[in-house]
């Protein structure tokens, strides 16, 4: 793939990780297909940079949408290059807080949808043998909070799909990378998080103080979200597909800390789990 020049498709494009990584692919001399579900608040982008940038509207919940918008998207400039999946919002509460309409939207938007746009572009991908999926995942994801049960598990969902992808894709000419941010300071928790639509005061000591938590440091979080949309496009066009990129200091603490926990964990039943297996020489059965 020639990273000199770029062509990127990214979901989720109206705020946040989506708006900060099309201006910054733009900055580096990129075109982009920007989506999102309300098209008019790329419309600043769309007039500085006409060349460069073309805005559609997109529900990546609908499979047959998200079809024709790729196909579409492909037909600007003839070929998609990089694609960003990251489109989602969070949901936070018990899980026996939440609906099951709540439960299945969220992870039709943080699961399904990734799913959608990726099915529809690897044809696209493998003929032209070259393109970086890029999949924006979570710190829950890492390890899970209480009150981030569904939305964490469909990130953790993601990561292992995305896992078995990069594999899949790999002779194709196709690289794969998860993106594991901390909290940056974007409209997440103002804008992009549902609450469990019954409060019970049972969990107000987990789910509820970690919903407390993330109500009192929104808009004190230490991730510059610019800096961290520079990072990846930087990433892609340096060449570079690590499986895993970790953003913020936030994250990468807490992935030392959970591959120390599991490390511990396992020593501590390693022969417990180890002791499972046939005995050497034999040959099972009853």
């Amino acid at each position: 793939m020639n990273t000199s020049s770029l062509v990127w498709f990214v979901t989720g494009s109206s705020s946040g990780f989506g708006r900060y990584l099309v201006e910054q692919a733009l900055a580096a001399g990129d075109r982009v297909v920007a989506t999102a579900r309300q098209p008019e608040a790329l419309a600043d982008l769309a007039a500085r940079a006409p060349d460069l940038l073309r805005v559609l509207a997109l529900d990546v919940t609908r499979r047959e949408e998200v079809r024709r918008v790729v196909l579409e998207a492909h037909d600007v400039w003839g070929r998609l290059d990089v694609i960003v999946n990251n489109a989602g919002y969070g949901l936070v509460g018990a899980l026996e807080e939440y609906d099951e309409a709540q439960m299945e939207r969220n992870l039709a938007t943080n699961l399904n949808g990734p799913l959608h746009v990726i099915r529809a572009v690897l044809p696209m991908l493998r003929a032209q043998k070259s393109g970086h999926l890029v999949n924006i995942s979570a710190a829950a994801a890492i390890s899970n909070y209480p009150g981030f049960s569904v939305y964490g598990g469909a990130k953790a969902a993601l990561e292992a799909i995305t896992e078995s992808l990069r594999l899949e894709v790999a002779a194709f000419g196709v690289k794969v990378t998860l993106v594991e941010p901390g909290p940056f300071r974007t409209d997440f928790i103002s804008r992009s998080l549902d609450r469990g639509r019954q409060r019970m005061p049972e969990y107000d000591t987990s789910s509820g103080r970690f919903l407390n938590f993330l109500e009192k440091v929104n808009g004190k979080q230490p991730g510059d979200p610019e800096r961290a949309a520079a990072a990846i496009v930087r990433m892609v066009k340096e060449g570079k597909a690590p499986l895993r990129l970790v953003l913020g200091k936030y994250a990468v603490d807490k992935t030392r800390k959970m591959l120390a926990a599991r490390e511990k964990e396992l020593l501590e039943w390693e022969a417990v789990g180890a002791a499972t297996d046939f005995p050497p020489g034999g040959s099972g059965g009853a």
